[in-house]
């Protein structure tokens, strides 16, 4: 993966002016959760979780960190934290994911014999490209549609963990809640002094030598 900000590393941040206390807290919360923790999902479901959570959003193996995402979906779970709202042809998180995650294994046993986890990436993807059609071979979906799932709550719980941690804000180059400095460049291809600088051709050594002074 190209680094597009070199450099840059938000929790340069943790210290500085553009966080407050509350904003600490829950980013720390956040690095601290172990990617094995897991309470809402049993023993026989968590692997399942933690392969799908691999094949929606794969992590580069090279990073120092990254975001544990099928722990921030079960602990999303695990307090019922919820959006404040939700597609009405689903049922409640909870329910819809412990359903979905019975029913990816039923599809998988039907269509290769195995429980998902144990499919190869490429099975997986086949079971999961499935689901999102709404094209599955089990009835164990049942009444829950399985692409609203998949667009609704899966794609809406995964991505959006993956997003909601440090790990992947150096990614794209954001700096975190913006409590309490807040932004005052707002037009386009405009940046503050504490955002990530991008590195462009030509200008690499550039954008680096600026990250290092972001804070």
């Amino acid at each position: 993966m190209t680094d597009r900000y070199p450099g840059y590393d938000v929790l340069d941040k943790h210290d500085s002016l553009s966080w407050n206390d509350q904003t600490r807290r829950v980013i720390d919360a956040r690095m601290a959760l172990e990617p094995n923790a897991h309470a809402f999902f049993n023993s026989e479901e968590w692997p399942t979780v933690v392969a799908i959570c691999t094949r929606i959003v794969p992590q580069p193996p090279e990073r120092s960190r990254s975001a544990p995402l099928a722990a921030m979906v079960d602990a999303k779970l695990h307090e019922d934290a919820r959006d404040g709202f939700r597609d009405g042809r689903l049922p409640p998180q909870k329910d819809a994911w412990r359903r979905a995650i019975a029913a990816f294994n039923a599809e998988a046993r039907a269509r290769f014999g195995q429980p998902f986890a144990d499919l190869d990436g490429s099975k997986q993807d086949a079971v999961l490209a499935a689901a999102q059609r709404g094209d599955n071979v089990s009835d164990a979906w049942g009444d829950m549609r399985s692409e609203l799932f998949f667009a609704k709550r899966l794609l809406r719980d995964v991505v959006g963990a993956y997003y909601s941690h440090p790990a992947s804000w150096n990614e794209i180059g954001f700096g975190g809640p913006a409590s309490p400095r807040g932004y005052v460049r707002m037009n386009f291809d405009r940046r503050d002094p504490w955002e990530a600088s991008e590195a462009r051709p030509g200008r690499e050594r550039i954008a680096r030598r600026e990250n290092a002074r972001v804070g």
